[in-house]
């Protein structure tokens, strides 16, 4: 059964960026769509990782704006863009090493909590109620995710695939709308890609959310994607479906190489 895309749920235009006279990003334009996986693909250096900066709050774009379900903004800061429902793993893992799965994965639940810190760390109360509530939901993610053997490894303990499927669950934590990944299958084997693309398409099956993805493997790219936008040189010279980008020539020359 074909899956239902939904309408324009992030829309960037114009975006530019620069960081003193170097330009990273240049008049980038795209959108996303609800429910859809998005992917932004291009060489290194093309500026991707600068463009899921801009949406998430990261870097403040020069000129363009970012529309999110309907409201405009020349720029978003990071606890905004949270809080609004959009979420991010990051190419270099940012996780507490020396904590359990089980409590990074709850770090991820931060924004959601009522209680005042004070209430939270005597777990008293109506706080108690609540972190047992948290606690149920985060206890979900790891089952859909796998990895219960793991609840109470400390995350430095685990292999590097398993730790960026941690990555990945601290993310969903928050319940987001919008889950923007950073190459989320960097440095993976074959199977631990599998493993990481079937988690990626059930969670925009099941949970319904929608992907925004940077990766490499074009394999990857075009097996999962829905759309494509393609970057080189901080700017735009693609966007499609994964056929459409797959036989665009300039992409073909720019990125892909001839012998594809």
């Amino acid at each position: 059964m074909k899956k239902q895309i939904g309408d324009v749920i992030l829309d960037v235009k114009n975006i530019s960026l620069r960081f003193g006279g170097v330009k990273a990003l240049t008049d980038i334009s795209f959108n996303v769509r609800a429910h859809e996986i998005r992917a932004i693909i291009g060489p290194n250096g093309a500026g991707k990782s600068s463009m899921l900066n801009c949406i998430n709050g990261v870097y403040t774009p020069s000129e363009g704006t970012i529309t999110f379900r309907g409201q405009t903004f020349d720029h978003m800061d990071s606890h905004q863009v949270a809080t609004m429902g959009i979420a991010r793993t990051f190419q270099n893992l940012a996780l507490f090493k020396g904590m359990s799965v089980l409590d990074n994965i709850m770090t991820g639940r931060n924004l959601r909590m009522k209680s005042n810190l004070l209430l939270q760390a005597l777990r008293i109360g109506p706080a108690q109620a609540e972190e047992e509530r948290h606690r149920d939901f985060v206890e979900h993610i790891i089952d859909f995710l796998e990895i219960q053997a793991y609840r109470k490894t400390p995350v430095g303990q685990l292999p590097y695939g398993l730790q960026k499927r941690v990555d990945l669950g601290r993310a969903l934590a928050l319940e987001p709308q919008v889950l923007l990944l950073d190459e989320p299958m960097a440095g993976m084997n074959v199977e631990e890609k599998q493993d990481m693309c079937r988690f990626i398409l059930d969670v925009n099956d099941e949970f319904g959310t929608t992907i925004v993805l940077i990766e490499h493997d074009m394999g990857v790219v075009m097996d999962i994607s829905d759309r494509v936008v393609v970057l080189d040189y901080g700017k735009k010279i693609g966007d499609g479906t994964p056929d459409e980008v797959r036989n665009n020539e300039e992409v073909i020359s720019a990125y892909l190489g001839t012998s594809h």
